[in-house]
């Protein structure tokens, strides 16, 4: 991206802190936000919000390790967490009431996991129990939580979210976004 895509700005708001602010006003708490590269930019978007900051100091081998730097951080915060919901600073389509549908649908439908579906594919935002916790503080690796999702798919509660598919991995999908190609 030649810049931490966490900082592209969308509706006049860093993408960080679009996804800390909707998080901080969902059902989901307490907040944890996992930084790791360019932790001092990104850090001065959500410092004045209430969550936590959480430095994962190894990120370079996989977004694996911010989910269990994040996980371990919440478990010493919550000992008696049942659950975890997962978010991707990339996504910006992600809302409020997405995320809040995903808790509403653990609580309700008893599944392990809850987790939103597009393109053919199930992953994040999700929403595991407390029964994958030890899966998800070994992760490790790229592949994220998405692969204990596809692990356990048969538990695995789904929830429609077409624009989940959109991501800002590339400047042209960043451009796209902006000029509403992706929509």
């Amino acid at each position: 991206m030649g810049t931490p895509k966490q900082l592209l700005p969308i509706q006049g708001r860093s993408l960080l802190r679009h996804l800390a602010e909707i998080s901080i006003a969902s059902l989901c708490n307490p907040v944890i936000v996992v930084l790791g590269a360019s932790i001092h930019q990104t850090r001065a978007e959500v410092e004045d919000l209430p969550l936590q900051i959480i430095e994962n100091q190894h990120w370079q081998a996989g977004m694996g390790t911010s989910i269990g730097t994040g996980l371990a951080a919440l478990l010493e915060q919550e000992p008696a967490l049942n659950a975890v919901l997962i978010l991707v600073c990339d996504q910006p389509f992600v809302s409020t009431a997405l995320i809040d549908r995903l808790v509403v649908a653990y609580q309700s439908a008893h599944h392990q996991i809850v987790a939103t579906s597009y393109l053919e594919t199930v992953g994040v935002p999700a929403l595991f129990g407390d029964r994958y916790f030890s899966q998800l503080l070994r992760l490790n690796s790229d592949v994220g939580a998405r692969q204990i999702i596809q692990q356990h798919l048969h538990q695995t509660h789904t929830i429609a979210f077409p624009k989940g598919a959109i991501d800002l991995d590339t400047p042209e999908q960043y451009q796209a976004f902006l000029t509403g190609a992706l929509t």
